[in-house]
């Protein structure tokens, strides 16, 4: 059974038209047309999705893998628009539309009074439609066009509140960083396309094993493996999309957006791209243990590190944008021990319990009056019993609490590390552990401090006082009391909790286990980590039943006591702490000073550079000798020859007879000179 095109091109054709439908005749559409399209033709593309899914998983469709147009052909060379669909494709077109499609249904409700209401609509279809391009892509030029359009439309929403200066320097940033990221992406691409002579993937990894042996000239006296340069510059970009340090730095500035793309952007979509891209390139990561390492390595770093951050943040969308980029250094970690389907995995389940977090924290917002700060919160269940079980739900999948979806594919990354014996295995280990308690820890106190304890706000029943439209005047002060987020709201977050932690326990077996994947991943024999688990592997029940026996478990039950001691019985221990660790505290406060360095050496020394080249080039060279120096020249020029017009007929005279003199004296020199024979 083969695939239909007709029906892949209108899975990534739907949300493009319900983008510009939304983007060019919002006016006359109006507020709900502009909704509707853009809902319905996301709603197509996620029920096509979930047909696809099913035709290839059971029904018995093969995998579809077919050029649609080509662009241009330069000699052996083409550039197509093609499609490359297998499971691996099938599942990440399932939660990229399953969640785009809530995230619509949740911006109703959320962006109500916003003014720019039909344009947001139409950015995040295109971006709902970039992300698809890029992952139904079957060659490098289309993942490259959907990479950079997926970059292209986070900066407008990121930035979508162009008046706020925060958001034009929080999307001027993502803008930036993604750009250093995506220049190795692009030497990849051409590295890809020197040695292997081709774009299209199929190609390409049929004949990756002749990079073996092959290398790069950097110095005369330096060669590198190609495999390794490759793999290297395309994980560069991965680095960048997928916010590993040290180019993490642009996510958690990306706040500055209306929440629902925050979930869009940090669920599903944009920074999970770099782990779909890896995963897909597991046939050229498979040659290079050296890239590998550095891969874990920096996936390693990012899980520890940047969750850290986490625990010291007060505002509720900062503290799940680190848990972010520490679950996106998990998923790393899988990759660099070749568990590129365990990667994958954890990919889609944070994508579910990741979303529902976010879009919890904004149906908090919208009740605080888009207050943000966890400090002016506290005792919300009450008000919002819908909001505080799924964000519960949520929570428990990100901790890992075995039975749970995250569970699943957080335990099975940490084994796998464990299993491990590639160079920088322990180092790895020791962070994804340490990860675990680190993750209870701002988990939890997030949850107390917003929905438990005492009330830190107070309500002035008079109307405008205490906020605005995306801010608030006066902290911890309500015009109203927060009450429970519409249905718009709040059916996504249902919808988001089943998954969150019901589908773990129905698809780790097949997924991890049970070669789901097939030919879309590539694995060697030597590095096959999950062959070894799969001989301890009797079931998810069975295995979660084990999850309670070992020591992340027990890590996140420390974490769970530490926090609920502190937050609910004995607040002003959090303040004696942190005067009692104020260095540390002060470090993850400023973010290790990365932020501070990078502005100091790339914002401020550009600035310098660029200063120093306009006194160079425009102010001495240009200014100074082309403009200036060729005007003072002629005004010289000019002041010379004005002397000599005088206007005084005595200087006319003195003039002649000094020409006379001088005619004379030269026709004399002439004929008095040397006389030939």
């Amino acid at each position: 059974m083969q695939l239909s095109t007709s029906i892949l091109l209108i899975i990534a054709l739907a949300p493009l038209v319900g983008c510009v439908l939304a983007g060019f005749l919002g006016r006359f559409l109006g507020r709900a047309g502009s909704h509707t399209v853009t809902i319905l033709g996301v709603a197509v593309s996620c029920a096509l999705s979930f047909l696809v899914l099913y035709q290839l998983t059971l029904g018995g469709a093969v995998e579809y893998n077919q050029n649609i147009y080509t662009w241009f052909q330069i000699g052996p060379f083409n550039a197509s628009v093609g499609f490359m669909v297998d499971r691996l494709t099938a599942m990440m077109l399932v939660v990229v539309s399953f969640v785009s499609l809530l995230v619509h249904v949740y911006t109703i409700g959320y962006m109500a009074d916003d003014d720019g209401y039909t344009r947001f609509f139409s950015y995040i279809s295109l971006f709902t439609f970039s992300m698809f391009m890029l992952v139904m892509s079957n060659n490098f030029m289309q993942l490259f066009f959907g990479w950079e359009a997926v970059g292209l439309v986070s900066y407008l929403l990121i930035g979508f509140w162009y008046k706020r200066p925060t958001a034009i320097f929080a999307n001027l940033k993502a803008f930036m960083v993604n750009r250093v990221g995506d220049f190795g992406f692009l030497l990849g691409i051409a590295a890809v396309l020197y040695f292997l002579g081709t774009l299209d993937y199929a190609t390409a990894f049929s004949t990756a094993p002749s990079l073996l042996g092959k290398t790069l000239q950097i110095t005369a006296n330096t060669q590198w493996d190609a495999a390794t340069v490759i793999c290297i510059l395309l994980f560069v970009g991965a680095m960048g999309k997928s916010a590993q340090v040290p180019l993490h730095v642009w996510l958690p500035d990306s706040m500055e957006g209306p929440t629902p793309i925050s979930a869009l952007i940090h669920a599903a979509t944009m920074v999970t791209a770099g782990i779909f891209m890896v995963a897909r390139m597991s046939p050229l990561f498979e040659l290079s243990a050296t890239a590998l390492s550095f891969v874990l390595v920096i996936g390693a770093t990012t899980a520890l590190f940047t969750g850290l951050i986490g625990i010291v943040q007060n505002d509720i969308k900062r503290v799940i944008a680190y848990s972010t980029l520490s679950q996106l250094g998990y998923m790393t970690v899988a990759l660099g021990v070749s568990m590129y389907s365990g990667a994958v995995f954890h990919l889609m389940t944070h994508a579910f319990f990741k979303a529902l977090l976010f879009l919890g924290a904004g149906s908090v917002i919208i009740a605080m009056h888009h207050e943000q700060d966890m400090r002016y919160m506290g005792g919300l269940r009450k008000y919002m019993p819908v909001t505080w079980l799924t964000m519960w739900a949520g929570s428990v999948a990100l901790v890992a609490v075995p039975f749970t979806s995250g569970f699943y594919s957080k335990d099975a990354i940490i084994e796998a590390v464990g299993e491990s014996h590639r160079w920088g295995a322990h180092y790895a280990y020791f962070c994804v552990m340490a990860g675990v308690l680190v993750t209870g820890l701002y988990t939890f106190r997030q949850m107390y401090l917003t929905f438990h304890g005492k009330e830190r706000f107070t309500v002035v029943e008079q109307h405008g006082h205490g906020h605005d439209d995306h801010g608030h005047h006066e902290p911890g002060v309500l015009a109203h009391a927060p009450k429970e987020s519409p249905w718009v709201v709040t059916v996504p977050l249902v919808l988001l909790a089943i998954p969150s932690l019901l589908v773990g326990f129905f698809t780790v077996g097949p997924t991890l286990f049970g070669n789901w994947f097939g030919s879309a991943i590539h694995v060697e024999e030597a590095n096959n980590v999950l062959a070894e688990m799969g001989q301890h592997f009797h079931g998810s029940l069975a295995m979660a039943l084990h999850g309670f026996t070992q020591l992340p478990f027990l890590l996140v039950l420390v974490a769970f006591v530490i926090t609920t001691y502190i937050y609910l019985f004995n607040p002003a221990l959090a303040d004696r702490i942190k005067s009692a660790l104020k260095p540390l505290w002060t470090m993850l406060d400023r973010k290790y000073w990365v932020d501070d360095v990078y502005f100091a050496l790339f914002a401020r020394g550009g600035v310098l550079l660029g200063r120093g080249f306009w006194k160079a080039s425009e102010t001495a060279v240009i200014d100074g000798a082309m403009v200036n120096g060729s005007v003072n020249v002629i005004h010289r020029t000019a002041a010379l020859m004005r002397r000599l017009q005088s206007g005084y007929l005595y200087h006319y005279a003195f003039a002649m007879i000094l020409g006379l003199i001088l005619l004379l004296g030269g026709y004399w020199l002439i004929g008095s000179g040397p006389v030939g024979p």
